[in-house]
C-alpha cells in the first residue's frame, strides 16, 4: 500500500506485533479492543448532548466526542484487504482475501466455500494480489458485481460477474466480462479501491504505477490512467472498449484519456462516498514523509489536480521547496511518519446507530500504527484528526455494512465491528 521503502517497517512491524496476533486468537470472538477520544465533552446524556458546569443548556456534541470498542467478528482469514456489504438485504458480509478469494461472513461465521476463487490468477508482490470489490448499485436484481486485481503479469484488472442463479453465495465464473486492463510498469502502487459514485458511475483508484517519487511523471500525465481516479459508465458500452466514457468527464473532447476524473495522486488506496452527502473522501499513501486525507464535496471533484509529484500532502516534493501550487488542490489533512507511522488507510463517514455521537465523522487510520482517527465531515483545511483509539492491528481497510455500520480490517486475518463503549 505504499512503496518499498516503507516494506522493512511493515515487516518489523509485523515480528513486533506477533505476540498480540497471537493473543488475539487465544482471545477469541469476545475480544474487545476498547479506547476513547482525545477529546470529550465534560458529560453527554443518553441523547448525545453535552452539559457543561451544570448549566440548563445543552449543545449537541460532535463525533470528535465518541468513545469506540472493537468487537472481533471473524477470524481466520488469509490477508483479509477489504470487506463490504452488497445492501440487499441479506446481512452477508463480503471479505476480499489478497490471496485471491472473497469469503462470506453470515450469520456469525465463514462459509466454507468461497465466493469466488481467483487464487491462481493474482500476482503475489506485496502490494498486489485481488485488492477490490464493489456491487452494482442494482445488484439485488442484476446480480453484478466487480473486482478489482492484478494479474500475473502485475497489471491492474477490473472484470465484472454474475452471482449463480442457482445459489446465490457463489459466483458465476462463465459470466465474467473483463472491463478494463492498465498495464502497471512497477509492483507497488497499484491502487485497488472500486466504488460506485451518487451518480451511478464507477471509480477506480490508481495509483502512479510503482517505484518511488513517480519516476514517470504519471500522476500529472493527463495521458496516462496512472496516478488517477477514473470514472466509467459500466451499464454502456463504447466502440473498442467494454464501458462509456460520461461526457461530463474532464478529458472529453480535450487532450487526455476520457476516463480521467481527478489527477495527481500517489496511491489512492481507500477511498469512499458518503451515503449522504455524497462527499468523496480518498486517503492518498504518501512517499516518505506524509500522509493525506483529500475531500471533494458534489460538484466539486472534477477535473481537481490533488498535486502529487510536485506535492506530498501540502507540502513540496519535488522540487523540496519553492515547488508551483497553481492549479492544485490541498488536501484536508495531512500527517507526518512520527510514531510509527507509514500509510494511510481511507475510511468512511458514519451513518450508522451503534455509535450515536461519531454520526457525521470521517473514520480512518494508518496501516502500521494502528491509530484510528477521526474528523468531522464539515471540517475545513487545515483540519485535525483526533484519535479515536489506538490498536495493535495492521488496518488494511475500514468497510462500510448494513445501516451504516463500519468494520475494521486487519491484515493478520480478523474483520472487527466498530461500537460503542
Amino acid at each position: 500500500m505504499r512503496d518499498d521503502s516503507g516494506m522493512n517497517r511493515r515487516h518489523a512491524l509485523r515480528a513486533r506485533l506477533a505476540p498480540v496476533a497471537i493473543a488475539v486468537g487465544l482471545l477469541g470472538p469476545s475480544f474487545v479492543l476498547a479506547g476513547q477520544a482525545q477529546a470529550r465533552a465534560l458529560a453527554i446524556d443518553g441523547a448525545g448532548r453535552s452539559a457543561v458546569g451544570g448549566g440548563a443548556a445543552t449543545v449537541l456534541a460532535g463525533p470528535t466526542a465518541a468513545r469506540i470498542r472493537l468487537r472481533l467478528i471473524a477470524s481466520g482469514l488469509s490477508q483479509p484487504v477489504f470487506a463490504t456489504s452488497a445492501h440487499d438485504g441479506t446481512g452477508r458480509l463480503f471479505i476480499v482475501e489478497k490471496t485471491g478469494k472473497i469469503r462470506i461472513l453470515q450469520n456469525g461465521h465463514i462459509r466454507s466455500t468461497p465466493f469466488l476463487n481467483i487464487s491462481t490468477e493474482v500476482s503475489r508482490g506485496s502490494e498486489q494480489g485481488l485488492l477490490g470489490l464493489a456491487f452494482h448499485p442494482s445488484f439485488k436484481t442484476n446480480h453484478k458485481l466487480y473486482i478489482n486485481f492484478t494479474d500475473r503479469n502485475g497489471d491492474t484488472v477490473v472484470r465484472e460477474y454474475r452471482t449463480s442463479s442457482s445459489n446465490p453465495n457463489v459466483v458465476n465464473t462463465a459470466t465474467m466480462r473483463r472491463i478494463i486492463k492498465i498495464y502497471q510498469p512497477y509492483a507497488n502502487h497499484n491502487g485497488g479501491m472500486l466504488a460506485f459514485g451518487p451518480d451511478g458511475y464507477l471509480y477506480i483508484g490508481m495509483g502512479d504505477g510503482g517505484s518511488a517519487g513517480d519516476p514517470g511523471n504519471r500522476a500529472q500525465n493527463p495521458d496516462s490512467l496512472l496516478g488517477k481516479l477514473l470514472r466509467i459508465n459500466i451499464n454502456r458500452i463504447a466502440s473498442g472498449t467494454q464501458y462509456q466514457n460520461p461526457g461530463t468527464n474532464p478529458y472529453v473532447g480535450i487532450p487526455g484519456r476520457d476516463e480521467v476524473w481527478e489527477i495527481g495522486l500517489r496511491n489512492p488506496w481507500r477511498f469512499s462516498f458518503d451515503a449522504t452527502k455524497g462527499d468523496l473522501w480518498i486517503g492518498d499513501v504518501g512517499q516518505n514523509t506524509y500522509e493525506e486525507v483529500d475531500h471533494a464535496v458534489p460538484g466539486s471533484g472534477r477535473g481537481v489536480n490533488w498535486g502529487w509529484r510536485v506535492m506530498e500532502g501540502s507540502h513540496c516534493y519535488l522540487p523540496a521547496t519553492g515547488c508551483d501550487t497553481s492549479g492544485k488542490t490541498l488536501p484536508l489533512l495531512d500527517y507526518d511518519h512520527g510514531s510509527g507511522r507509514c500509510a494511510v488507510t481511507g475510511g468512511y463517514v458514519y451513518r450508522g446507530s451503534k455509535v450515536p455521537l461519531l454520526r457525521g465523522g470521517y473514520v480512518f487510520g494508518d496501516f502500521c500504527s494502528g491509530e484510528i482517527w477521526v474528523v468531522p465531515d464539515t471540517a475545513t483545511r487545515p483540519a485535525a484528526k483526533v484519535l479515536l483509539l489506538d490498536t495493535s492491528l495492521l488496518i488494511s481497510s475500514f468497510g462500510q455494512i448494513g445501516g451504516g455500520e463500519l468494520v475494521v480490517v486487519d491484515l493478520h486475518g480478523r474483520v472487527y465491528m466498530i461500537e460503542a463503549t
